[in-house]
């Protein structure tokens, strides 16, 4: 099977999905993962039924799966913190909906942070609003995220993401996206990814692996910081993402980069660079360069 690598895309109110699939194309992906509105508000446009018949028209002629294809939930949405636990229910819910209207099957979230509250009042939290939203919910998985531990996040151990799916009563609707550069933070060791894997396997079980985010670390392991760094330019290093990434036990897996924008005010995207190396497995140490004379001549 062909290597399934892609990045987070825009997603806009004009073009919607299409414009999100024309600039996964325009880095030579095959996969993407997009927000429906911006993560940080509740502002969201509805979903233009015809832009979507395009969007998908247009993956079909390139060879995108649309269930390999994800959306990220908005970084407002807090399950494991219960001050705002109306609110969390019915935004998540309305989410849902947007990604299921899309035909996307799944959806990243968060965990959240417990905020003082203590990590088994916050898995307790979560696992109670999953409850609530997975009540209506019949063709969207909730995939979450492993975080890297920076102040009071859950879901920094496969335990604890474990703990949670154990309290969810359509546990089958509950996948995980396995991100490296919060892995490494955490302190899990990705430089030896097998070992990893086996970890998750005996704990949550590798069928529930739905994404994978690639990201390099800028910080050393165990620091619970989360700052995503270019690929084979941080503290995990090139060889061993690219171990990660054709990992023939999650060969099946979308592999989203969510790196950071490069070049003055971080306005260059490297992603068709990024995919270009991973798939030539071969290093670009002039990165900025390669991005800066490409966009440049538009």
């Amino acid at each position: 099977m062909e290597l399934l690598i892609g990045s987070h895309v825009s997603f806009n109110k004009k073009t919607q999905m299409l414009g999100s699939v024309l600039e996964a194309l325009s880095y030579k992906a095959n996969t993407f993962m997009f927000y429906t509105g911006a993560p940080q508000n509740t502002t969201r446009v509805e979903i233009n039924d015809d832009i979507t018949l395009q969007a998908k028209s247009k993956m079909l002629e390139n060879n995108i799966d649309i269930n390999k294809v994800v959306v990220h939930a908005p970084y407002i949405i807090n399950l494991a913190n219960s001050k705002n636990e109306q609110f969390n229910i019915e935004f998540l819910t309305q989410e849902i909906k947007r990604v299921s209207k899309l035909g996307i099957k799944n959806l990243v979230l968060h965990p959240g942070s417990h905020v003082g509250l203590g990590v088994e009042t916050g898995i307790n939290n979560i696992a109670f609003c999953l409850n609530k939203v997975l009540e209506e919910n019949n063709d969207v998985n909730i995939c979450l995220e492993t975080m890297a531990g920076k102040g009071t996040e859950i879901g920094r151990s496969f335990e604890e993401i474990k703990s949670i799916i154990d309290k969810v009563d359509n546990s089958d609707k509950i996948k995980v996206c396995l991100d490296t550069c919060h892995l490494n933070d955490a302190g899990y060791d990705v430089s030896n990814f097998e070992q990893v894997l086996d970890e998750f396997d005996k704990i949550i079980g590798l069928e529930k692996i739905a994404v994978v985010h690639i990201n390099d670390s800028k910080n050393k392991i165990g620091s619970n910081k989360d700052r995503h760094e270019n690929i084979g330019y941080g503290t995990i290093g090139f060889d061993n993402m690219l171990k990660i990434i054709y990992n023939s036990r999650i060969k099946d897996v979308p592999k989203i980069l969510e790196t950071p924008y490069i070049g003055v005010d971080d306005k260059y995207p490297p992603y068709l660079f990024e995919i270009e190396m991973i798939r030539n497995k071969k290093f670009n140490d002039k990165l900025m360069d390669s991005c800066s004379s490409y966009y440049k001549k538009d």
